[in-house]
């Protein structure tokens, strides 16, 4: 062990603090979180209010329902329970950035340099990319679902979904497309913690072109069109994210020292 004065560039240096004091600033970056989630939930009570939100998420499948044909609601209080949840999901996701930059905050200070120059742009754009799932899903996805389902259904039958089993359908296919959406940061992360290395990511596009597909037809409904529109821009995504996974890499690799090696 070295006896002599610490190194003054060292990224590290007056970073330790008493485990307590961990505790207090997860206390308070936690609590900014929950704040800043009530604010939205409060704003998106006063417009476009709870009911506006519900009927926002429904348009895609009230706008391929026969004439007439409404949502019901089986459950008592379901008209109140289910807007509300509506609110809380579309709170959160407004106040996403404001969350995760109080985990960024609060795992910074122990990062190096170039670690931190890797984990903020994946946390900006693994949000974006979870936010263009959704989005995907919600203006293209759900029309040709919709649509297809309802072209299939007997002129004796009458389509009366319930608000429940409407939101846990929705819920389910905007993790599913929003997860799917995270493929290119799986794959940097992968690369970059060493798991993978680019040649095999190449080498197994394959496989991971059959896997988008059975993982497509697992998820979405049982239509042509919604098991494409989640396979095909999982492959795309791979390949971003191959290419990607070769910028990161190079932009934050560990600075070498001077007899070459680099840092831990």
């Amino acid at each position: 062990m070295s006896t002599g004065e610490p190194d003054k560039k060292d990224e590290l240096a007056g970073t330790e603090q008493p485990f307590v004091s961990h505790l207090i600033e997860l206390r308070d970056r936690l609590v900014r979180a929950l704040i800043a989630v009530a604010l939205m939930f409060g704003l998106l009570c006063l417009w476009p209010t709870p009911s506006g939100l519900y009927d926002l998420l429904a348009a895609p499948l009230i706008a391929n329902l026969p004439k007439g044909a409404t949502l019901i609601a089986t459950n008592v209080i379901s008209p109140f329970i289910v807007p509300l949840k509506i609110t809380l999901l579309a709170a959160f996701l407004l106040a996403l950035p404001v969350v995760l930059y109080q985990v960024w905050a609060f795992v910074a200070p122990g990062l190096y340099n170039h670690e931190k120059r890797l984990v903020l742009p994946l946390v900006v754009s693994s949000s974006l990319l979870f936010a263009a799932g959704v989005a995907f899903c919600y203006f293209f996805v759900f029309g040709q679902v919709f649509r297809f389902i309802q072209s299939f259904a007997p002129k004796s039958i009458t389509a009366a979904p319930d608000i429940e089993a409407y939101l846990s359908f929705v819920l389910t296919m905007f993790i599913a497309f929003g997860a799917a959406f995270e493929v290119p940061v799986a794959v940097v992360v992968a690369a970059r913690m060493g798991v993978v290395t680019i040649a095999q990511l190449r080498a197994w596009r394959g496989y991971f072109i059959v896997g988008a597909f059975v993982v497509a037809a697992v998820i979405t409904p049982p239509d042509v069109v919604s098991q494409l529109s989640l396979a095909i821009p999982m492959c795309l995504l791979y390949e971003i994210g191959i290419w990607s996974a070769q910028v990161f890499i190079r932009k934050t690799s560990a600075p070498e020292s001077a007899d070459g090696s680099a840092k831990a």
